[in-house]
């Protein structure tokens, strides 16, 4: 059974950081292409991050570009969302999930996680 557990949100006032981890199971993390997603309320979900499994290159939205980075460490079989200088607007709840990463968009494919809360706020 294929699980990913997102953990690491939490409140953090503007200007911070966090970093989010997936774990996974049941499932190779470089087997595929995967990435962030995240929903705020009220909000369609919004593709965030992703690496190719073809190519090993990244993605990210323009909103968080230059601001977030997306890692993986094959041998824990975890990926990780760094995230700095958050702003109000990144509050969502943030999921990993199988994607195909393409060069100027994240679609989403299969979500198995329960995702984790970001609260920005002073």
């Amino acid at each position: 059974q294929v699980q990913f557990v997102e953990s690491g949100g939490g409140l953090i006032q503007p200007g911070g950081s966090l970093r989010l981890s997936c774990a996974a199971s049941g499932f190779t993390l470089d087997s595929d292409s995967i990435g962030w997603f995240r929903q705020a309320p009220g909000k369609e979900r919004e593709g965030v991050s992703c690496i190719s499994r073809s190519t090993g290159n990244t993605y990210y939205a323009g909103s968080v570009k230059g601001r977030f980075t997306i890692s993986r460490d094959n041998t824990k079989n975890t990926m990780y969302l760094q995230m700095n200088s958050l702003k109000p607007e990144d509050t969502a709840v943030y999921y990993c999930a199988t994607v195909f990463c393409l060069s100027n968009q994240i679609v989403i494919r299969n979500n198995w996680g329960q995702g984790t809360q970001v609260t920005v706020s002073s």
